[in-house]
């Protein structure tokens, strides 16, 4: 309910970790994710480059590191990492099929940012920003249909979804353009605002 307090009461904890142990990737990588958060964007690079510097080996870090790039507009690199992490971890977490699914759509690899998305909703066909990087992969690669079609699932299964909603993790992209295009194509695929 108070997302300011509960991001300071995370780095807080985070800073009591590093401050016992600073050797460990996944305390910096969730530093980095954090900072994406406050829209610290060096910070956060700063963070994953310390996190794959410890240990390039650890999945759930090399991923949220990719997560991290994408929301710098680094996507080519962002598919490298999280490729990576999926061979690291070949029983991977769903979350990094969304990932993977973002960078596709922001290189203009729509088919793959489409089966990424379906992959993911394979696994949980409720998650409503998998719906959402599916509808807009369906608009940007010119199927509008399809598009449209995922949007009405998307509010049969959240009703209350909106682009309001969607516009809050978007503002963590370091350029707003970005956000702007997924924001658009959401609307002309039919989300309310």
């Amino acid at each position: 309910d108070t997302p300011p307090q509960s991001i300071a009461r995370a780095e807080e904890l985070l800073q009591k970790a590093l401050a016992i142990d600073d050797s460990h990737a996944e305390t910096y990588s969730l530093l980095s994710v954090l900072a994406m958060q406050k829209r610290q964007h060096e910070k956060a690079i700063s963070y994953c480059e310390k996190a794959l510097a410890l240990n390039s080996n650890e999945a759930d870090s090399t991923a949220r590191c990719a997560r991290t790039l994408e929301y710098l507009g680094r996507a080519e690199e962002a598919i490298a990492l999280v490729k990576r992490a999926m061979r690291l971890s070949p029983y991977y977490p769903n979350w990094y099929l969304f990932v993977l699914g973002v960078a596709y759509r922001m290189t203009g690899r729509y088919d793959e940012a489409i089966a990424a998305a379906k992959g993911f909703l394979n696994r949980n066909p409720n998650h409503p920003y998998a719906h959402v990087l599916l509808a807009v992969s369906h608009f940007q690669a010119g199927r509008q249909e399809e598009a449209r079609a995922t949007v009405a699932e998307l509010l049969r299964r959240n009703p209350k979804f909106s682009v309001k909603k969607l516009a809050k993790p978007l503002g963590w992209y370091k350029n707003p353009a970005e956000a702007e295009r997924i924001l658009d194509a959401a609307r002309k695929a039919g989300l309310p605002e």
